[in-house]
């Protein structure tokens, strides 16, 4: 089996993306043969269906729809909205990226939602687009987990992360239900959190234009950011050992890398840890670093 890797970003990396694939491609022998890019993940600014992060894509959706495209990659949109109401479904931007997205390539490009209103809109609309159960959903029990995977509306389910390790139960699934879920691999949110559900909606009221004040996070390292270092301490962090070790050889094959809210430089640092081989890990550095288009940070 291999992994199939669910990368962030779609339109707020782009120029990296636009070094990156090819890099991928030709020189294949970089990077671990047992895995692939399952996706590329993303919403432009400013979408109303937007969710769990707010968008700052700012590339062109046509330009990234060709790069896609060209290098045979799966695109998602993230519409992870979890309040979204029918008026809301009329919205001229979104609906523009679903055509878009819908018929570009041999390659199915997919919806990543939250929303039953959204996902019934786009089933009549946009048949040609696969849907994704959003983590926002923060399914955290597994029978939940098991009534998700079972619907036949969704390609893919993404639990919440505290699931990750929870093998006696994840190892009891079907192999129909192993191959839709896709484990959150590198969260670092506090894994004790009580209010991710709420933190979630707080961005989808944003995304709608409601007033709202921040969401506060209660955890106590929240001021420090995400830091990769810190992710790979958390109890449910998974590593490429555990990947090749644990996930692989239980049936499990898909895994969502977060950090479209990040910088260049740090999605680098996760391609490097999650896809290069050590060994050419700083020939990829360099090549995406001496790229004069592309601005890490």
């Amino acid at each position: 089996m291999k992994a199939y890797y669910h990368l962030p970003g779609l339109f707020e990396f782009y120029s990296l993306y636009q070094v990156f694939l090819p890099l991928f491609r030709e020189h294949r022998e970089y990077f671990y043969d047992w895995c692939e890019i399952g996706s590329i993940y993303g919403a432009p600014a400013d979408c109303l269906w937007g969710g769990g992060r707010v968008g700052f894509g700012e590339a062109d959706p046509r330009e990234v729809a060709d790069l896609v495209k060209e290098f045979e990659v799966s695109a998602r949109l993230t519409f992870s909205n979890s309040l979204l109401r029918e008026e809301h479904l009329s919205d001229k931007k979104c609906n523009a990226l679903c055509a878009l997205f819908e018929k570009n390539g041999a390659v199915e490009n997919g919806v990543i939602l939250a929303s039953d209103v959204l996902l019934s809109y786009l089933r009549e609309k946009y048949p040609g687009l696969y849907l994704v159960s959003s983590t926002t959903k923060v399914l955290t029990d597994l029978e939940r987990l098991k009534t998700e995977l079972d619907r036949e509306e969704f390609r893919f389910v993404v639990p919440d992360f505290r699931l990750n390790k929870e093998f006696d139960q994840l190892n009891g699934l079907t192999m129909e239900q192993k191959q839709k879920v896709e484990f959150l691999c590198n969260e670092c949110c506090w894994f004790d959190c009580p209010d991710r559900k709420a933190c979630y909606e707080n961005v989808s009221r944003k995304n709608l234009g409601e007033e709202v004040e921040d969401h506060i996070c209660p955890s106590p390292l929240a001021k420090r950011g995400y830091r990769f270092s810190d992710a790979m301490r958390n109890p449910a962090f998974i590593g490429i050992e555990d990947i090749q070790n644990l996930y692989l050889p239980n049936g499990f094959s898909h895994f969502k890398i977060e950090g479209r809210s990040l910088g260049s430089a740090v999605i680098l640092e996760f391609l490097l840890y999650y896809m290069t081989k050590p060994e050419y890990q700083l020939k990829v550095r360099e090549e995406i670093y001496l790229d004069s288009m592309l601005d890490l940070f």
